[in-house]
This record gives C-alpha cells, structure tokens and sequence, in this order.
C-alpha cells in the first residue's frame, strides 16, 4: 500500500505539472491554470475511488496530494520558459503519469476486491479521466476520442501486470515493469504515428 500511496503522489504532482503548461499554453490566469491542474491530478483518481467505493477519495483525506498539486503549479510557473522551450515537456508529463495511474488505479482497485477486468478498467480510467476533464475545460477535443492510440495503452499495460502477477511473484518488479511498458509504448506510438482507423 505505501508502494502505492508513493506513485500515487508522483502521478499527481507530473499530472499537476502537465495540467498547468496546459493552462499556460491556454494563456489563462493563474487561477484558471491552477483549476486545470488540479482537475487533471486528481480527476482520474476521484472517480476510480467513487467508483470502487474509497470515499472520502483520496485527496479529501490527506492534504499531501493538495500541497503536491500547489508544488506542481510552482514548478510550472517557476521554469515555464524553460518547459516551453521543449516542445514535447507536456507530452512527457502526460505520459509519465499515463504509466504510472493505469497500474496504481488497477492495483487499487484489487485491493478494495475489484474482479481482475474492473480492476484493468479502473486503472483506465484513473489514467485517462484527469486529461479528459483538462481537454474539455480547455475546450479541446478529449485525446481519448482522437484517432490517437492512448487508452488503449492502459488496458495493455493492465493486462499484462495480471499475467506477470500470476507467473512471478515480484509484485515491486511487475509494477515497474509495467508502468515502463506503458510509457514505452506510449512514446512509440507517437513517434511511429500509429494511430487507430477513423470512422467514416
């Protein structure tokens, strides 16, 4: 659980960091920015932990993840020339805290007795939801809706931290490994422009 309550905070504070360059590239105030920070840090997580019964959810009962999305803020504002000289600073926050929410939602959800494929839709939806809450109050098309492969890289990552888990008992080594892998994939699908087929 400490395992857990650790990348949970380091996903909040990359997802914080995301959410305010979002905001900055939105150029609204820094109360605007700081309300889109906030509903991608932690809108994943608040309706996983609705949905699996965790309530209060877990910001609500431990201010740490308050103070680390208010440090997130700082440290977008502190070097937003220096993230904005990077083309691809917001994309790599995305995606750190893509890998790192789609295996600490699942495992979340395991342990409040979550079946196995709840469990993998749980930790989608705490990976995706908070980018889709940022993309609508931005007013931006959803990234989950685009012809871009993202979600999809969840469920995957999911599914194959339940094979590693039921094949090799080094639960630590199978988180990373698989947070790696979702960033992994993530990065490469990017790069290689894969995408799925639109409907037309």
């Amino acid at each position: 659980m400490e395992l857990i309550y650790w990348m949970d905070i380091l996903g909040v504070l990359v997802f914080a960091i995301s959410g305010t360059m979002i905001g900055i590239e939105r150029q609204l105030d820094i109360f605007g920015a700081s309300v889109i920070a906030f509903a991608t840090a932690v809108g994943g997580g608040t309706l996983r932990d609705v949905l699996i019964g965790s309530t209060p959810v877990g910001w609500m009962k431990d201010p740490a993840y308050i103070y680390v999305i208010i440090l997130g803020i700082f440290l977008a504002l502190l070097f937003k020339r220096e993230f904005s000289m990077l083309s691809k600073t917001i994309f790599l926050f995305d995606t750190i805290g893509l890998g790192l929410y789609s295996i600490i939602g699942l495992k979340k959800a395991l342990l409040f007795g979550m079946s196995p494929m709840v469990a993998v839709i749980m930790g989608t939806v705490s990976a995706v939801f908070g980018g889709v809450l940022r993309d609508i109050l931005t007013n931006r098309v959803p990234l989950i809706f685009r012809k871009e492969i993202y979600a999809i890289l969840c469920i995957i990552g999911g599914i194959v931290f339940l094979i590693l888990n039921k094949f090799f008992d080094h639960d630590i080594i199978n988180t990373y490994l698989t947070m790696g892998l979702v960033i992994f994939m993530r990065i490469l699908v990017v790069v290689k422009k894969w995408s799925l087929p639109k409907i037309s």
